[in-house]
């Protein structure tokens, strides 16, 4: 009875502690951060997966939403080739070992909100040649990858950032497979694999290819000898592999981007656990060169974390202010500029960014599709939904990952992990007809 009273107390206490606070903005260049609150167990709650049945996301009025393609193998980020055909990556990595209880039990929460669906370990590409929002041809382009993640088209060659290494196959225009051995680019730090998603992006020159590595661990609990080279974003030239580091102390850089006015580097982040509901803002922003983000040592510049022993107050010194928050454990893993005016309108210049979704919090977070403004190359406002529905309450219909803006045919593809589809957005032309969204393929 005692140990029972007792439980129910420490699940009270890490509840409330789990609530967050609706006066704190914590969107844009300047975010409120609350104190520090460092429980036990950490408050723990993901949506239940109840898939879409004949829903879709809701998109702006204007716009109709498609399902490209459904049944998909956990589709992660894409890339649109130049004759318009899409590359999806399919798969999860990962397999790093629990350390502590609540890691056990932070484990069992998130695998309650993720896919059943087994692992894909390929690129599959659709094509949509009639323009209707659904793919009549699908084939699987590359297949027997390592958890492939990031993606880029240069000069002939598709680059594939595997969690192991980074390789490259050389491509033919209308090609729907290829049977070639793959090239080594360059070997990507694998070891343990906390996190596993390795980001990809070309340069504006096409001539590097930055990749994002993420951490080993929340804040260095495994020790700083399995995060060398971990936490950091590669510019690794193209041709020879060369490769050097361009910023660290970035927890988790999941999607890169250039951004098209600027030609500057751009990243979504994923902060640190378990020091609170809003704690610590997931962030987009630019990658200088040379910059430390404060990982693990700090957060949003110079905010001390308590938890990290030994501390390393030279390095909190340096520390950078990212430029832009999206919220805390918004789980934000796609980013792609509108280029060539956008959708025109409000969503002329700046950024989509999918946001996944938290699992840390009591009141849900993220689970949606948000759009940035950019002015000059700089975000210019307040984040504002662009694609929406993924949570039915506390039900969870689908989650959003990769964000791809194709400027060719004025359209926006969304990555759903949970129930394996690709949506697509586009503004409704004249010739379409019926309601604002269209039932998904099946």
């Amino acid at each position: 009875m005692i140990r029972s009273l007792v439980c129910a107390a420490a699940l009270l206490a890490v509840a409330a502690c789990g609530r967050s606070d609706p006066g704190l903005d914590q969107t844009g260049p300047q975010p409120d951060l609350p104190d520090v609150r460092e429980t036990l167990l950490p408050p723990m709650k993901i949506a239940k997966p109840v898939g879409w049945g004949d829903e879709v996301p809701t998109a702006p009025d204007g716009y109709i939403v498609t399902a490209l393609a459904t049944d998909l193998k956990i589709p992660r980020q894409m890339l649109v080739l130049p004759n318009g055909d899409i590359l999806v990556a399919e798969g999860r990595g990962g397999g790093a070992p629990a350390l502590r209880p609540k890691d056990v039990i932070a484990g069992v929460i998130k695998k309650k909100g993720n896919t059943r669906v087994e692992s894909g370990d390929r690129v599959t590409l659709l094509r949509d040649a009639d323009g209707d929002g659904r793919a009549e041809v699908r084939t699987v382009f590359v297949d027997e990858l390592n958890a492939p993640y990031g993606l880029a088209f240069v000069d002939g060659y598709l680059y594939v950032a595997e969690q192991d290494q980074l390789v490259r196959f050389p491509y033919q225009d209308g090609q729907t497979r290829i049977t070639a051995a793959p090239e080594r680019v360059t070997r990507l730090p694998s070891q343990i694999n906390h996190h596993w998603t390795k980001a990809l992006t070309a340069s504006a020159d096409g001539q590097t290819l930055y990749v994002g590595i993420g951490s080993n661990s929340n804040v260095g609990e495994r020790g700083m000898a399995v995060e060398e080279e971990r936490a950091v974003v590669w510019a690794v030239d193209r041709v020879t592999g060369a490769r050097r580091t361009v910023a660290t102390g970035i927890r988790n850089p999941t999607a890169l981007a250039i951004e098209p006015n600027t030609s500057a580097l751009w990243a979504v982040v994923n902060e640190r656990d378990e020091i609170g509901p809003q704690l610590v803002p997931d962030y987009l922003t630019t990658v200088r060169e040379g910059a430390f983000y404060g990982w693990p040592y700090s957060y949003w510049g110079q905010n001390v974390d308590p938890r990290v022993r030994p501390q390393k107050p030279e390095l909190v010194a340096r520390a950078v202010r990212p430029d832009y928050a999206l919220g805390s454990h918004v789980a934000a893993l796609g980013l792609s500029f509108a280029r060539d005016g956008g959708f025109g309108g409000p969503f002329t210049e700046g950024a989509f960014v999918g946001q996944h979704g938290s699992w840390n919090r009591q009141d849900l977070a993220g689970y949606k599709v948000v759009w940035v403004p950019f002015s000059g190359g700089r975000p210019s406002g307040e984040p504002v939904d662009f694609l929406t529905g993924f949570l039915d309450g506390e039900r969870a219909r689908g989650r959003p990952v990769g964000v791809v803006f194709d400027p060719t045919r004025r359209i926006l593809l969304v990555a759903d992990d949970l129930s394996n589809t690709v949506w697509r957005v586009a503004p409704r032309s004249a010739t379409q007809t019926g309601g604002s969204v269209a039932a998904p393929a099946r």
